[in-house]
């Protein structure tokens, strides 16, 4: 190998023993995904200290297949952010999009998917509740494939639960109450499919 290329940079890599230990154990079992065994690939290229072969920017583009700036910025967030913050991604702080319905919200739809139907029709659908939500003031606005969504992950749609005694029905984690009518026999929540 050709004496090592350093030219002067403004992000230096400098590994530890064992950091470098980790990076080659990283990319000799492979099973990491592939734009991290590419930051590993470019630390040991780029490593300047002693057990480094400090190889200049345009040698690792070439023998990686990469470019300038991928370079560059693996560079700056070893030195800026840390080892460990180069190998994982960075957590979202919030989500992309705010979730329409939260837990208040999400008890409101399931007890009113629960509840009678309006007159002249056999069930709730997804339009009619999306419709009613944003008439009760639950919600600005959701729409139907929203409130699919939600009564999926909530509501076993083709059952209904016969609530224990006329008091409660419980559905997942949330509660809906329900009126006792008499002792006799319970009250279903959900007109019957």
């Amino acid at each position: 190998m050709a004496a090592k290329e350093i030219s002067v940079k403004k992000y230096v890599v400098r590994l530890s023993g064992e950091e470098r230990e980790r990076l080659e154990a990283l990319i000799r079992k492979g099973k990491s995904p592939a734009q991290r065994l590419l930051k590993a690939r470019i630390l040991l290229k780029a490593d300047a200290s002693e057990a480094g072969e400090g190889w200049s920017d345009s040698r690792i583009i070439k023998a990686l297949v990469s470019s300038a700036s991928m370079i560059y910025r693996v560079r700056r967030q070893l030195v800026e952010e840390g080892f460990e913050a180069v190998l994982n991604r960075k957590q979202r702080a919030t989500p992309a999009v705010a979730r329409i319905f939260d837990g208040e919200k999400e008890a409101k739809l399931i007890a009113l998917a629960c509840s009678k139907p309006p007159k002249g029709r056999a069930r709730w659908t997804l339009r009619l509740l999306e419709n009613k939500v944003v008439e009760l003031n639950i919600v600005e606005r959701a729409s139907d494939s929203t409130i699919g969504r939600t009564l999926k992950k909530t509501l076993p749609w083709k059952t209904c639960w016969p609530s224990t005694r006329g008091h409660a029905i419980l559905i997942t984690r949330w509660f809906v109450w329900t009126r006792p009518q008499s002792n006799s026999s319970p009250r279903r929540a959900c007109q019957s499919r």
